[in-house]
């Protein structure tokens, strides 16, 4: 049976990391203040809402909720962020996804200030691997470290390609010299490309999707998905049972990815706030 990966111990790790240049910060006078904006009463998007308020208080870092009515205008939110931009106490800006359909969400993050774009959707990742990175690849990345396995010439497999979690995972690995496959709906023969990768990611929101035929034996299995069972149980977008016979490491569900999603966006915000800071003080 492969290794299971929990996500708890490595996310514990970086936050105390995070907990101690959160302290460096403020007593060197520092701002450092995240601001997220929910829009509507999304009862999962409340929920992490609050669990992302109960972990900047964990590690020492200002929160701001801004709760915006479901019918709030796409003009009155763009202000609200146009403000958040030009307050100098507010180092990082979140807007807590999904948005209501008359919001045109890439137009409001992309009128984030980037240096203050925690969640990275706005940005480009380019090829210094400098960037902030959004917060789900970026944990996904430090889990794979986390087990010593080496990411370059390994051949990998990404299953999804949103902006969210597929795209910036495939570029990610991209930068650690994998050679990187990404799979999504019109892929002809999913197996046929599953059964190749040496690191397997899947990110699709179909439970069980993958099976352990899909899989190569020693594959480092890492399952994003969130989804139900048939008996209202959490499962992922993969066979666990099945396929942790096969995979040398495979992260569970829940308690895989999940923990280190959180964890970045706060290495994110102080890492935000670091560079501002660094900023100011050279002017």
């Amino acid at each position: 049976m492969g290794v299971i990966v929990k996500g708890k111990p490595v996310a514990d790790a970086l936050l105390a990391k995070v907990q101690a240049d959160a302290e460096a910060l403020r007593q060197n006078g520092a701002p450092l203040c995240l601001a997220v904006i929910l829009v509507g009463d999304d009862p999962a998007s409340k929920i992490y809402v609050g669990k992302k308020h109960e972990t900047c208080e964990r590690v020492g870092i200002q929160s701001r909720m801004y709760h915006l009515a479901e019918s709030v205008s796409q003009q009155e939110l763009l202000e609200l962020i146009e403000k958040l931009n030009k307050d100098a106490q507010v180092t990082g800006i979140l807007v807590q996804l999904p948005l209501p359909a008359h919001i045109h969400a890439r137009q409001v993050l992309r009128s984030i200030d980037t240096h203050k774009d925690v969640d990275a959707f706005s940005m480009l990742l380019d090829m210094s691997g400098d960037d902030l990175v959004p917060c789900t690849a970026g944990g996904i990345l430090e889990l794979i470290h986390s087990t010593g396995v080496e990411i370059a010439g390994k051949n990998c497999v990404v299953v999804g390609r949103s902006n969210i979690v597929g795209k910036p995972m495939a570029m990610l690995l991209l930068h650690e010299n994998g050679t990187v496959t990404i799979c999504h709906s019109g892929t002809v023969d999913l197996g046929d490309q599953t059964r190749q990768a040496d690191i397997l990611i899947v990110a699709v929101g179909k439970k069980k999707l993958i099976t352990a035929d899909m899989v190569k034996d020693g594959a480092f299995v890492v399952d994003i998905g969130m989804n139900r069972d048939a008996s209202g149980k959490l499962c992922g977008d993969v066979d666990f049972e099945a396929i942790k016979e096969k995979a040398s490491y495979i992260t569970p569900v829940p308690g895989g990815v999940g923990p280190m999603t959180i964890a970045m966006l706060m290495y994110n915000t102080v890492e935000a706030a670091k560079r501002q800071f660094a900023v100011r003080r050279d002017i």
